[in-house]
């Protein structure tokens, strides 16, 4: 999941948000402030009502980042490297790189996030305690009982033994424990979590039926969303045994032809698209990458405005790119690989271009390690 803008950085950690929190934001806040809040606490201000909502909404989506933030730290810790954390429409996902190293690893890195949702419910609780002894019990006690309410149901949810979420890693740390193989361990966790996704797809679709309202048709998408992942998983642990001991190097294709980013759309159709047959073509300076053009970003581009259109104007940039070394693991390139290059690499040695890697390059590399085993 692509961030749509940047936070800045937590704990060392980039932190982004994608446009469809938005949504989610949204929906929470006109769900407080517009139905739940004035029916249990009527005669207010519309004006209280909005700013409780807002500011409940604000404070879950804290508390939701406190919760990946703690995956992060602690798969810090344990050695493995976080590229960022995004904020998105189903919640929060902390993008590591790599793989725990043993069970106990995975167990600390999906169990402290659940933890700190749970904290967060005990600490909001506490505070609405005490309002509540104190006779405050309206408004601003509503807020924090929902806030307690809300982070207490986001740890259990997380806790259910089902990929993608914290309890389906809980429960592969377990089966790789007991097993010692941490595919099977991945596609045990991945498939329970096919079956929660069903479950919740047909109790949503039910209680939408039933009359209940549109929050089963929510919950239907989760349940939809759960599936998907879960799938995506399975595919993902099976590619990574298949591919575990293979380096960039042994994939890549050396010594890729190049391109100058001063170079003309037109020049680029007219004398490299056809000649060299490459859907890709690094763009360099010095040896150095610079930025990548795709045949897909190129064809974005009218006839009519190609030959005032410098490759450079169209290519992914210096920033977007995704380098690897040639003696990086396969598998630790995978989840870095990025939309803006439809999932290709450039290999740089003492930051020269030495190979890039392409999908291609990685089926073919699955392929061969799957007919050697």
């Amino acid at each position: 999941m692509r961030a749509s803008f940047r936070l800045g950085r937590i704990a060392g950690v980039p932190v982004g948000v994608n446009w469809s929190v938005l949504v989610i934001f949204a929906l929470i806040a006109w769900g407080l402030a517009a139905n739940q809040f004035p029916r249990s606490y009527p005669d207010r201000s519309s004006v209280a009502y909005t700013l409780a909502g807002l500011v409940a909404a604000v404070v879950f989506f804290v508390g939701l980042l406190a919760h990946e933030v703690s995956h992060a730290v602690v798969a810090k810790r344990n050695g493995l490297e976080v590229d960022g954390i995004t904020l998105w429409l189903f919640g929060g996902v902390a993008e590591l790189r790599g793989e725990p190293r043993d069970p106990g690893a995975e167990l600390r890195i999906a169990g402290v996030g659940p933890l700190v949702s749970l904290l967060l419910g005990a600490f909001f609780g506490a505070i609405a305690a005490l309002l509540a002894l104190a006779g405050q019990d309206g408004l601003l006690f509503g807020a924090v009982a929902w806030l307690a309410g809300i982070n207490v149901l986001l740890a259990i949810f997380n806790v259910l033994p089902a990929a993608p979420l914290d309890g389906g890693r809980l429960l592969r740390a377990a089966v790789w424990k007991a097993t010692g193989d941490r595919t099977r361990a991945s596609v045990v966790a991945a498939r329970a979590g096919w079956v929660l996704g069903v479950l919740l797809i047909g109790l949503g679709l039910w209680q939408f039926l039933s009359g209940v309202g549109f929050g089963g048709l929510w919950l239907a998408l989760i349940g939809w969303f759960l599936i998907g992942a879960a799938a995506m998983e399975e595919r993902q642990a099976r590619t990574g045994s298949a591919l575990r001991g293979v380096r960039v190097g042994d994939v890549m294709t050396p010594q890729p032809q190049t391109a100058s980013a001063e170079m003309t759309v037109a020049d680029f159709v007219d004398h490299y698209l056809f000649a060299y047959r490459h859907s890709a073509l690094p763009l360099t300076e010095e040896g150095r990458p610079t930025g990548l053009v795709t045949v897909d970003r190129v064809r974005g581009v009218p006839a009519e405005r190609r030959a005032s259109t410098t490759l450079a104007e169209v290519a992914c940039r210096a920033d977007q790119l995704v380098l690897a070394q040639p003696g990086e693991e396969l598998n630790d390139l995978l989840p870095r690989l990025s939309e803006c290059a439809d999932g290709r690499a450039l290999v740089v040695t003492d930051g020269q271009l030495v190979g890039i890697v392409s999908p291609s390059d990685i089926s073919r590399a699955v392929q061969r390690s799957t007919l050697r085993a």
